[in-house]
């Protein structure tokens, strides 16, 4: 089994030290535009490898892709470098589509040449609208976009902070795009089955969603702040949904793949398997979530629209 990385700045890296951590594939190949990067850090983790699970980490042009099973597409301007950090304006990640529309018309290509049946998963931001462009420069691809698989997780997180409990059993899940119109699902969160622990305590739900919401919808601006790049969190989740291709796990997660109805690539929870994904699960939606859902696609037809 085999993972294709293309990128190798901080979350490139991320990606590959958490691939190589969990033993996610047999065979990792990096790919940068600068050669003499991706040897350096496929060197700098081969070093430490020997004290691990049994991992080939090797650099390599796009032609090194041959066989890969998903490659991992992280290429582009950051939310740092892209001015994509203002919590006040309602573009958010969409700011750095522009740039990156263009690195992806150039770079998904290659890709596909040197390995046409591979996964191609959009890490990049924003990854929803890229995936689009990913798809739309090659229909053959099978393209996932990371989507709100990380928001979910930290959506987990948050609650069981509040809680006090591990966020492991919390079930909760946020749709949508992986941006400011992201859509939060109260409406089937759960701990351990059970959904009153607010009302228990005597707190109002209302309080704790607009924290909680804006606690996630802006977790990528926080570490930015205190550390220049939000990487480690989206590098686990991209070794997590390798594996689930790679294995064809058939797992049920909220990840980013086109939507037909919608007319453009948003989250919902979906089967992964070895072809990306196999099916897309409609969950049950309050009004709210629905009208949520539907903005959060306009916002993203109307990002594609600009870029053509």
């Amino acid at each position: 089994m085999k993972i294709g990385i293309v990128g190798t700045g901080n979350v490139g890296c991320a990606c590959a030290m958490a691939a190589v951590c969990r033993g996610s594939a047999r065979e990792i190949v990096l790919i940068n535009r600068t050669r003499k990067t991706a040897e350096a850090v496929a060197a700098d983790i081969r070093y430490g490898v020997p004290l691990g699970r049994k991992v080939d980490i090797t650099d390599g042009d796009y032609d090194a892709l041959k066989g890969a099973g998903v490659v991992l597409v992280t290429s582009g301007v950051n939310e740092k470098a892209g001015g994509a950090t203002d919590r006040n304006d309602p573009q958010g990640r969409l700011k750095l589509l522009d740039r990156n529309a263009g690195i992806y018309r150039d770079i998904v290509p290659r890709i596909l040449d040197a390995e046409p049946s591979a996964v191609l998963l959009v890490v990049t931001d924003p990854p929803d609208a890229l995936a689009d462009i990913a798809r739309q420069t090659s229909a053959r691809a099978a393209v996932l976009s990371a989507g709100t698989y990380l928001d979910s997780q930290r959506f987990r997180v948050h609650l069981g902070k509040h809680f006090g409990v591990d966020p492991a059993h919390v079930e909760a899940q946020v749709i949508g795009d992986h941006g400011t119109s992201q859509v939060f699902l109260w409406s089937s969160a759960r701990i351990g089955g059970v959904w009153t622990l607010a009302e228990q305590r005597g707190e109002r739900l209302s309080e704790l969603r607009e924290k909680i919401e804006k606690d996630v919808r802006y977790a990528n601006i926080t570490i930015i702040e205190g550390h220049g790049a939000s990487q480690y969190g989206i590098g686990i989740v991209s070794a997590r949904i390798a594996e689930m291709v790679l294995n064809d796990e058939r797992a049920v997660v909220p990840i980013g793949s086109f939507q037909k109805r919608f007319g453009v690539t948003l989250s919902l929870p979906s089967v992964v398997g070895r072809r990306g994904v196999i099916e897309v699960l409609e969950p049950d939606l309050s009004d709210e979530e629905q009208r949520g859902l539907e903005k959060s696609a306009d916002v993203l037809r109307a990002a594609l629209n600009r870029v053509g």
